[in-house]
């Protein structure tokens, strides 16, 4: 039987008063690249903090790689980017790269042809060397990105990884992560683009906290009847 990677039963977040995940139940395979696609505020990115441990669930359980998140063990088995960008300004690409390689246990000896590998990826092969304070917002994606990719992860999860990316970028950003899939690595991925949806293992559409639908992209546009996964979306929502 192929490995659970990630095992979410009947997961449940509220904030205040407002339920914002609605009994969440999805599962990642090994060698999968599950999408969660939606509007904003339908609880991708919490999904994502709550698999992780960075939010209590109220109800349900989260498991990644067989345990219950967090656990500091783990972190060296995960490639996480956020939604928003955590790197030190004052330092350089190249030393964001090495940090974080080192708290993610990386060899002296790997470190600097994994940090050629990721940068190379992303595009950031001659901006390396300059302070990330001087980086654009795209630039500051990218190398969020190349951290997340360091160390050959065993599980990605990229919550909107393309924004701000152009599109020749991000096909090969795709042809990586199609790569990674290949090779067994899992890929938990958050994403507005509709087309990247279709490069997808699986996909969940998720709206007000509840995956409306969960299949392969030709089963969802089956499902529902349409020719994109865009419009299987807009039919779950009601909106075609």
């Amino acid at each position: 039987m192929t490995e659970q990677v990630i095992q979410m039963t009947d997961l449940q977040k509220q904030f205040d008063k407002q339920l914002v995940l609605r009994g969440i139940n999805l599962n990642v395979f090994k060698g999968e690249i599950v999408g969660l696609i939606g509007p904003s505020g339908a609880g991708k990115s919490t999904i994502i903090k709550t698999a992780l441990g960075m939010e209590k669930a109220d109800g349900g359980q989260a498991l990644v790689l067989n345990t219950k998140m967090p656990n500091r063990e783990l972190l060296g088995r995960i490639g996480y980017m956020a939604q928003t960008d955590a790197l030190y300004d004052a330092l350089s690409g190249r030393e964001n790269l090495e940090f974080f390689g080192q708290m993610k246990g990386l060899k002296k000896s790997a470190m600097q042809p994994a940090i050629a590998h990721v940068a190379a990826v992303v595009d950031l092969e001659a901006d390396l060397n300059k302070r990330v304070s001087g980086y654009s917002g795209g630039m500051q994606r990218r190398l969020s990105l190349a951290i997340a990719l360091l160390g050959d992860p065993e599980l990605l999860i990229l919550d909107e990884p393309t924004v701000g990316i152009d599109p020749a970028l991000r096909r090969k950003i795709w042809a990586e992560l199609h790569k990674l899939s290949a090779n067994g690595h899992s890929v938990l991925i958050t994403t507005h683009v509709m087309d990247e949806a279709e490069l997808c293992s699986k996909v969940a559409l998720l709206l007000d906290g509840r995956i409306m639908a969960f299949a392969t992209p030709t089963d969802l546009k089956k499902q529902y009847g349409v020719q994109t996964v865009e419009d299987a979306f807009l039919k779950a929502e009601g909106e075609l």
